[in-house]
């Protein structure tokens, strides 16, 4: 059995592209592989968030992976800072990365923009921590979407690395999984920008915490076109907008996008809407019901993070040592 690691930041309510892009389909890998699903709180400490707010919102992506389906007594779920061996580990990773690597991050690029000597350290350095999450459980497969490669390129590169420098095999180097039913879901404003917690406007995603009636009024204030939809997706390659809330209603009902186009054909988005929304309705609610009683009994939630983070701590523990006797530091 194969060992993956992944993660989301609790930075806000978890959302359609989460789902479509991630939590669903580890549902269905934790049966696969053993499973580690992080809740990257350090990560999400780049932004800077409240205190209490932070704290709500760990409890709140936790809440979110049980609703969904991640199974405590098959998975491991746990907050990223219960776990110091992800810190130490990415201290002795970061002097092994060239700058020129860093350099090269797409997402430093983005998330810094014009503002880069005014970003802070902790963003620079996200891709070393970032490989340190999953060097340390020794994990052997990434769930990721296309657009994610290069982290575990990086990874990888990053493990290769530690190998030449001590002349050991210690880390097998990570493999990605490219999860061809992972939805690259986009902003309902914005056809050309991905879905994202960090949009001001809430009208640019669907939260899985939203109630039916938010949905409805999110999907009809969602940004289409006036034409009809056509029989098949390349004929609508400049739509981008429409061609998101196709996409996701075919991620929602596992179907191909052109089978959507054929079944949908000529069809207004007015029509489309509704049954996108009744899609949407149907396999979010029950998700939410079910984070909503989560989210009633934090000392559930606590003790759920807290079992996860002492079967995590102990590999990760167990590998920490190991890798301070290779490069000779002392065991404690």
């Amino acid at each position: 059995m194969g060992r993956i690691f992944s993660g989301i930041q609790p930075t806000g309510n978890l959302h359609l592209g989460n789902y479509l892009g991630a939590i669903r389909n580890w549902v269905l890998m934790q049966k696969e592989y053993e499973s580690f699903f992080c809740i990257v709180d350090l990560h999400a400490l780049t932004i800077l968030p409240e205190a209490p707010q932070l704290q709500a919102n760990i409890r709140k992506a936790a809440a979110t992976y049980l609703a969904a389906g991640i199974d405590p007594e098959k998975s491991y779920i746990f907050p990223q800072s219960a776990v110091a061996a992800h810190c130490e580990l990415a201290w002795i990773l970061s002097c092994l990365t060239p700058l020129g690597w860093l350099n090269r991050m797409i997402q430093f690029k983005e998330k810094a923009g014009k503002e880069k000597e005014k970003a802070n350290l902790g963003l620079y350095g996200y891709p070393v921590l970032q490989a340190a999450d999953i060097l340390i459980y020794k994990g052997t497969h990434v769930p990721i979407g296309e657009d994610q490669k290069q982290h575990v390129e990086l990874a990888r590169d990053i493990a290769g690395a530690f190998n030449r420098q001590y002349k050991v095999d210690y880390f097998k180097l990570p493999e990605p999984i490219i999860l061809k039913t992972a939805a690259r879901v986009m902003s309902l404003r914005d056809g050309s920008s991905k879905m994202s917690k960090s949009d001001p406007s809430d009208y640019s995603r669907i939260h899985l915490s939203d109630d039916p009636d938010t949905i409805a009024l999110k999907i009809r204030k969602a940004k289409t076109d006036p034409e009809p939809i056509a029989g098949n997706p390349k004929a609508m390659e400049k739509r981008l907008e429409a061609l998101n809330l196709l996409g996701i209603y075919a991620a929602l009902s596992d179907q191909s996008l052109e089978k959507v186009c054929s079944e949908f054909e000529g069809v207004n988005f007015s029509t489309f809407k509704q049954r996108l929304t009744e899609k949407l309705v149907s396999v979010f609610n029950p998700i939410r019901q079910k984070m909503i009683c989560y989210l009633k009994d934090p000392k559930t939630i606590d003790a759920i993070l807290e079992k996860g983070s002492d079967k995590a701590r102990s590999l990760a523990s167990c590998h920490l040592n190991e890798i301070k006797d290779i490069i000779g530091l002392l065991k404690t």
